[in-house]
């Protein structure tokens, strides 16, 4: 496999001989407004541009929109990407939004799934803990999903999406026993200051709950409610003697597996 960070969730993956585009935050850097509720909203997003050609991130099997929040599934993503690509949705409420922009060949995604020989597992993931969930700030963040891939030929793969640690978490990884996981680690935080994905001590629980896997850290450093930088987490990795099996990517690095 090989797994190309694009910028924030948006990664580019290319697994037994297809390439999937997973959550496409496409925008030009500046292009719509912070997110209202969160830190930093006065930033206008995404805070970086894309690092490669529109051309070589659209060039791609199948899209997988883990849930249609703007930094996921943004105005430009529904320009760009053909109206005929297969795109995997979470569930029948994202894709009738997605089919509302003209696509047509929109699935959307079972417990178990199948696309050209490659299974599909979707997974459960948890946009924030306890209170935050509670009331409209829990209906905004709503659901999301995760993703394993797994494949004879291949290693497995968990891209866990816009999750914090919590048991189901866990869970998947006791089931899957992925060889990567890529995590949502920027530690994206609403008001007060409660986080809606994973920061660096969730990222710590994952790699202790998985002592042979390589971690991946995504989404980082390109919205405005981002609050764990690359630099500080890399410190943390370090201090914890983590770095044999958590990577940083910056924006447009490749891994192969």
């Amino acid at each position: 496999m090989k797994l190309t960070q694009i910028r924030n969730a948006t990664l580019k993956v290319e697994y037994a001989g297809k390439k999937f585009l997973i959550d496409p935050m496409l925008s030009k850097k500046g292009a719509f407004p912070g997110f209202p509720g969160t830190i930093n909203s006065h930033i206008a997003n995404p805070t970086v541009d894309l690092p490669l050609p529109l051309s070589e991130i659209l060039d791609v099997d199948a899209v997988i929109v883990t849930h249609t929040h703007q930094d996921h599934w943004d105005d430009a993503a529904k320009e760009a990407i053909p109206k005929d690509m297969p795109i995997f949705t979470q569930n029948a409420r994202d894709q009738w939004d997605i089919q509302m922009s003209w696509f047509r060949n929109t699935w959307v995604l079972e417990e178990r799934n199948d696309f050209g020989g490659i299974t599909l597992n979707k997974t459960p993931g948890q946009h924030g803990r306890g209170v935050i969930l509670e009331g409209l700030m829990g209906d905004i963040l709503g659901d999301v999903c995760g993703i394993v891939f797994t494949h004879p030929r291949e290693k497995t793969l968990y891209i866990a999406g816009d999750t914090v640690w919590y048991h189901g978490v866990e869970q998947n990884l006791k089931h899957y026993k992925p060889d990567v996981m890529v995590l949502n680690s920027g530690d994206a935080k609403v008001l007060p200051n409660e986080s809606i994905i994973m920061g660096k001590e969730d990222v710590y629980e994952a790699y202790k709950a998985a002592p042979l896997a390589i971690i991946i850290a995504s989404h980082m450093g390109a919205v405005n409610h981002a609050s764990l930088s690359r630099e500080d987490l890399r410190a943390f990795i370090v201090d914890h003697r983590m770095n044999s099996r958590v990577l940083v990517p910056e924006d447009g690095e490749s891994y192969s597996f």
